[in-house]
């Protein structure tokens, strides 16, 4: 197969060394081959760049392995050199002939024969807007898991509020709650603390109670929970602000406010499908690729 990159590289990324090879000569030669090892500090990888220039390759190829890639990335980011992102899946040495050396020379052909797809890296600020956005998804995950600790120590302590209310977190359960921390025995004043529809199940409420085996303990645990819950809860107010803030720094509004007009499409998903996917739909092939990039390609 006649080779489509005359100068090209490959790097074995691991955590603390790159493996480099660099592949030169014309498409119809064989190439010359030359391998570097290099650190991860900030020196070694200057070092790697200005190999790489004074080579004069034109691309470079690496894995996406975990997040050791993004250093590398970083550095050759603005050189002039077409980095490319290739999908470990894509690109699985042959079995028995896997080691570091004969990674990266696995890879620099690879590319120098055209041979690798590669993944889709967005601009800096949409990478940016990505870790914002993903980082609110386990912010909310943690919240989840945080409230069904509350539960487990409810239920551990004979207090049936969830079997009532529709949601122990809302104001009636958060009023409950606060009473029942303080140590409030009168189990009547609790239950009428009931908002709205809630205060149709008061005798259930009351039942819910009665006879509970709240501890010290509990209480303890209670409150660590919902502290914690607390500061979540202003992480998350902080990362919106910032979201909103970075779409409008960045000019990225109209598209944001588009996205809005899909039918129950609001703020958060639109900025989350505004993260995956950026502002450049030219990307994607076709609309097929697009929506099995987001995750709704129906099957």
């Amino acid at each position: 197969m006649k080779a489509v990159v005359e100068r090209c590289a490959g790097i074995d990324v691991a955590k603390k060394v790159l493996n480099v090879c660099v592949m030169t000569g014309a498409a119809e030669l064989e190439p010359k081959v030359e391998l570097r090892k290099f650190g991860t500090f900030n020196a070694e990888l200057n070092r790697l760049r200005q190999w790489l220039l004074e080579s004069s390759c034109t691309h470079v190829v690496m894995e996406s392995t975990g997040s050791y890639w993004k250093p590398v990335y970083a550095v050759l980011e603005d050189s002039g050199i077409k980095v490319i992102l290739a999908n470990g899946e894509d690109v699985k040495a042959r079995r028995g002939h896997k080691t570091d050396w004969n990674d990266c020379q696995f890879l620099a052909n690879l590319l120098r024969h055209g041979l690798i797809r590669a993944s889709f890296i967005p601009p800096q600020a949409i990478r940016d807007l990505r870790d914002l956005t993903r980082r609110r998804r386990q912010l909310i995950g943690d919240a989840s898991s945080e409230r069904n600790r509350v539960q487990k120590v409810l239920e551990e302590a004979n207090i049936k509020l969830g079997s009532v209310l529709s949601d122990v977190f809302g104001v009636s359960g958060q009023l409950m709650l606060e009473k029942l921390l303080n140590g409030e025995s009168d189990l009547e004043a609790s239950a009428n603390l009931a908002q709205r529809k809630a205060r149709v199940k008061i005798p259930e409420i009351q039942q819910a109670l009665e006879g509970h085996r709240l501890r010290d303990h509990h209480r303890s645990m209670l409150r660590l929970s919902l502290e914690h819950l607390a500061f979540l809860e202003r992480q998350l107010g902080a990362i919106d602000a910032a979201v909103l803030q970075l779409i409008e720094k960045e000019g990225y509004h109209t598209s944001f406010e588009l996205l809005q007009s899909i039918p129950g499409v609001q703020e958060i998903s639109a900025a989350a499908l505004l993260a995956e996917t950026g502002t450049d739909m030219s990307v994607f092939p076709s609309e097929a690729q697009l929506s099995s990039w987001i995750g709704v390609l129906s099957g």
